[in-house]
Order: C-alpha cells, then structure tokens, then sequence
C-alpha cells in the first residue's frame, strides 16, 4: 500500500515542492501510525523551505509543524494510546503527509467532539500564546500588552486568549485587519502609517507592562521604549539565519544587563517540553470545547495541495490560521 507526502527537494520557492509517493509500513517500537486528518501551514515552513533559519535539517523532508489524526496502527511496547483513537502531535517536520509514524509517547488525546480544522491551530500558534501568557510572563488581569503581528495565526491567538486574562492591548496590523483587532476589544495601530512608539507613549505615558513579538529582532529597541519599568519583551520568532541566531543571544544578553529595569525573554516552542505541551493543549481544548476561544481559519485545503495555502500565507494576505485537511473533511 502507498500513501502521499508533501516533500521539499531543495531550497527555495514554491517549485521546491512535489508530491511524493511512499511504501505504507508497519510501525515501529513504541511507535504510532497515523492517518492525517489535519495539519496547520505556518511561517516556519515556508522559512525552512527558503533556508531562513539556522540548524536545518537538509532537503529533501517533509514539512509540517503540527497534526491531527487517527492512529491506525500500533508499534510494540505502545500502552498508551491505541488504534482508532484521535491524536495530536508537535512536530515540526513531517506532518504536511497523509500518514505520520510518530513516539506514541509525545502524542496526546484529541476530543472527537472538535472540529480537527480548528483544533489543529492550538497545537502550535495558541500554543505559542498560551505559554508566553502562562508560563513565561504569567499575565494578569488589567496588564497592559502590545502585540507585534497582530493578525496572523500567533497573533491572532493573542488577541483571544489576551481576552480571556483580561489584558488590556494594543496590536500592530495593517488597515485591512483592523476589524479583527476591534472585535477583541484591541486598539489596533496601523504599522505602515502610525509610528507605534509614539501612539503608546501617548496612550500610556507610564509605559506597558509586555511586547509580544514575533516578527523579528530589529523592533527590540522601540518595543523596549514603550515598556514601563519592570516590563519585559517577550521575543519568539525563530532569527533567520545563523547569524541573526548570535545576533539575537547577544541582544539578550545585552538588554538584560542594561539597568533600566527592563528586560527580553527569549521564548522557544520545544523549550518547555513535552509534559507541559499535553498539560496546555488539554487546557485549550476545553477552552475550544467551551467556546471561549474560536480559531480563524482563513482557509481549508486539501492536504496535497498545500502548494495554494503556502502561496497565499507567503502573499501576505492571511488574517488567522491556513490549514490543510483530508478529503472526508472538505
């Protein structure tokens, strides 16, 4: 039996991609085989694709940071999870395929009663934001926060879970997306027109409490103008290249010896490890399960079309989360 991939043959654009066939195999010990239900587009696989971030594994891989699915198999020792249950996993590479062989180890129950489309935008992006929150900076309520990158997928869980802590926030987004900030009760400052330092110093002349910003390293010096003391910039984009990796460490380094009480957290996704991702993701599935949070999909395609979704997610376009379904979804 054959099952079909997305594959990277070389770096670059969207010519880099193909449609490859592979062998079904039984899996192995302590391994789970997994028929993809859902698996989210994000920024990262269109920079590992190009070759914009250091430590790269080489072509040709599969991309794809995250999925949903139904395991279909079971490798030997394997006790914790078992055929035909509904599974999540943070992967990083390899999930963009119609089948996954993944450590049944790192996998954790998915509610059959979510929709996999929106479930699969918590494994990464409202991951991402429900950790800074809670467990890098520990918000409360009436906290003051800008978000740099308001409307996509990260940002966009921001605003929702922002929300919910009860922040007060400002995001930076253009025109077109505004109307999403307002809806979560956002002041929305246009990047292109606005000089955001200026509208927060005006606004909150003693300063904010946090920047969330994943949009690159070169607005640390502004997002740090606006902070009060004892406010903390919260950096979690990958840098692009390794360069920009040491540029970066020096950076924190630099800034958090400055003594002006302020300081710059450096987040990473596999930083916190795998026993609190199951934690957080069963505390968003209840959120998502409650209807406290609803993910914005900006679009659904079919899993081996992904091609389409990277296109419009490089155009710039997307407000939300892209993701890529199997047919019986559609």
């Amino acid at each position: 039996m054959k099952y079909k991939s997305v594959v990277v043959t070389q770096r670059g654009g969207l010519e880099a991609l193909q449609i490859v066939e592979n062998d079904l195999r039984p899996p192995v010990e302590g391994e789970a085989r997994i028929r993809t239900l859902a698996t989210a587009v994000c920024q990262d696989d269109i920079a590992i694709r190009a070759g914009n971030r250091p430590f790269l594994k080489k072509p040709p891989f599969v991309p794809g940071y995250s999925f949903i699915g139904i395991i279909d198999a079971i490798g030997a020792g394997v006790r914790d999870v078992k055929v035909g249950d509904r599974v999540a996993a943070l992967t990083q590479y390899g999930s963009h395929a119609e089948v996954v062989y993944w450590d049944a180890s790192e996998l954790v129950p998915v509610p059959a009663s979510l929709d996999p489309a929106e479930a699969v935008t918590l494994i990464l992006n409202y991951l991402v934001a429900y950790q800074i929150l809670h467990r890098v900076v520990q918000v409360k309520q009436g906290d003051k926060a800008l978000i740099i990158g308001a409307s996509g997928g990260v940002g966009t869980a921001f605003l929702q879970l922002g929300r919910l802590a009860g922040l007060k926030m400002y995001g930076l987004a253009s025109p077109s997306k505004h109307h999403i900030l307002t809806e979560y009760g956002v002041v929305p400052i246009d990047y292109h027109t606005q000089d955001f330092v200026e509208v927060i110093r005006q606004a909150e002349p003693g300063g904010i409490d946090y920047v969330f910003n994943g949009m690159g390293e070169e607005t640390f010096e502004r997002s740090l103008a606006v902070l009060g003391r004892g406010g903390i910039l919260v950096h979690y984009g990958a840098p692009q290249s390794l360069a920009h990796f040491v540029l970066l460490v020096a950076k924190l380094l630099w800034y958090n010896v400055l003594p002006n009480g302020k300081s710059i957290e450096g987040y990473g996704t596999h930083r916190l490890g795998v026993d609190l991702f199951k934690q957080d993701w069963t505390t968003l599935f209840k959120l998502l399960e409650e209807g406290k949070i609803k993910p914005i999909l900006a679009g659904k395609y079919p899993l081996l079309e992904a091609v389409k979704a990277y296109g419009l997610l490089e155009s710039g376009q997307v407000t939300g989360n892209l993701v890529l379904l199997a047919p019986e979804l559609l």
